[in-house]
């Protein structure tokens, strides 16, 4: 993307979460709603407003935030609940924090579209499974479920669903829930 384009957002259908259905249709529900939400965030602006840092010295971004979130999506609903070796998008054991980091030359297009491509992986990845699927974290050794995930996920959402409303403030002064 150009410096100064606008980043054309993708199709957002941010539909309301649902407030009735069974276990599995709520949670998916709602974080589908929360990765609709991040985009509604990030839409309208241009390469170099996505990049605007929060507040220095933090170096939050909302297109950090996009490519964080890609990261957490396969870490969690790929790479962990299927016991999968790391295969990370920006991040390494050298540079963990690379989703935030490397900003400065980060293409928006790209990163969203990466972003779109690992929620369908994630969706794909376990619509098979039962809520009730377990495995073990390789890190902490805990024994977690599939509904643990979703529910953390969620969690993890609506947190930087909140660093992005105060980005998008600051950047151009829009507000919303």
């Amino acid at each position: 993307m150009m410096p100064g384009m606008t980043w054309t957002a993708p199709a957002i259908d941010r539909v309301y979460e649902p407030t009735v259905g069974d276990e599995r249709t709520m949670l998916e529900g709602y974080l589908d709603w929360h990765r609709q939400t991040l985009l509604w965030k990030c839409a309208g602006l241009n390469a170099e407003q996505l990049k605007i840092a929060s507040a220095p010295p933090s170096n939050l971004t909302l297109l950090g935030l996009v490519r964080h979130m890609t990261e957490v999506e396969r870490a969690w609903f790929t790479i962990r609940v299927h016991g999968r070796s790391p295969n990370p998008v920006y991040c390494s054991d050298e540079r963990p924090g690379a989703d935030f980091e490397d900003i400065a030359g980060a293409d928006p297009e790209a990163d969203f579209a990466r972003f779109l491509a690992e929620c369908q992986a994630s969706r794909e990845s376990v619509a098979g499974l039962p809520l009730e699927h377990t495995f073990v974290h390789p890190r902490t050794k805990r024994n977690i479920s599939l509904r643990w995930v979703y529910l953390h996920m969620i969690e993890e959402y609506a947190r930087h669903n909140g660093h992005a409303d105060l980005i998008r403030e600051r950047i151009d002064g829009a507000t919303g829930d």
